[in-house]
């Protein structure tokens, strides 16, 4: 289904909606757009590696929240207001001063630290949704001259983790299928041998056929920009302008992919 949507749609819609959350600074509009971004997830990505690349930013998120939440309850300066739990407090040193480890865990201490970490989890789990829905393929291929290395770069970066995520996800099941126990050192050594004869494979293929490039490209474009990226664009520009409009960016794309899904049934 993401073959249907240019893939700097996707990237201008996730990054948008980061912005977004991180301009309106509201935990529960924060929560909302990440529901919806998570529909469309489940709506538009494809059957490959980097599709599992929400999940992931998902639990990364969730692990974000739980850690900023922790660190912010037990260390920081003290707040005053409605104390939930007293704890004793470490003695540190003078040069320290200010700064408190323990003692009183206040109740807008705990909602202040959620709601940075809410923050900051959402942004993670938006930029994971623009990679689950793009191909990092083609969207190489769509960038300009200019940025081609860096987006060279920024391709092999994110779809990295959807093939350790996967190898890994092969490795447990042959595994499984052989009677063995799950363990790391089970794991880590065929995911070397097998990212090593990855990258082997890969090298040998792109020397084979010429791969590089040149100021002189071709003009051939297998993925057009088409009205409903444009207006897509335009929900999501808006959003940057006011977060009123972020819930109308975020549910822009299940307006289009219902009518394409129907399209290509028919």
């Amino acid at each position: 289904m993401t073959s249907l949507r240019h893939p700097l749609t996707w990237w201008i819609w996730s990054i948008t909606l980061a912005i977004a959350v991180a301009r309106a600074n509201n935990p529960w509009l924060a929560a909302v757009i990440v529901g919806v971004a998570y529909l469309v997830v489940r709506t538009a990505r494809d059957n490959a590696p980097w599709s599992r690349s929400f999940e992931s930013a998902f639990k990364l998120g969730i692990f974000i929240v739980l850690v900023r939440t922790l660190f912010g309850v037990l260390i920081g300066t003290p707040i005053p207001g409605t104390i939930i739990v007293q704890l004793p407090v470490l003695p540190l040193p003078d040069w320290m001063a200010g700064i408190r480890v323990g003692g009183a865990i206040t109740q807008e201490r705990l909602f202040g630290t959620l709601h940075e970490g809410i923050i900051m989890a959402s942004i993670v789990i938006l930029f994971g949704a623009g990679a689950s829905l793009t191909s990092p393929h083609r969207l190489l291929r769509v960038l300009p001259f200019a940025i081609y290395q860096f987006g060279l770069a920024i391709t092999i970066a994110t779809s990295l983790v959807p093939q350790f995520i996967a190898s890994i996800a092969r490795i447990r099941e042959a595994q499984f299928l052989r009677g063995q126990k799950k363990s790391f050192k089970r794991t880590l050594i065929p995911l070397m041998e097998e990212s090593l004869a990855r990258s082997l494979d890969l090298a040998a293929s792109m020397d084979s056929r010429g791969y590089g490039t040149h100021r002189i490209r071709s003009r051939y474009r297998a993925v057009t920009f088409d009205a409903i990226d444009l207006t897509i664009t335009a929900f999501c520009l808006l959003a940057i302008i006011s977060p009123y409009f972020s819930f109308a960016a975020v549910a822009a794309p299940l307006l289009f992919i219902g009518r394409k899904r129907i399209a290509a049934m028919a």
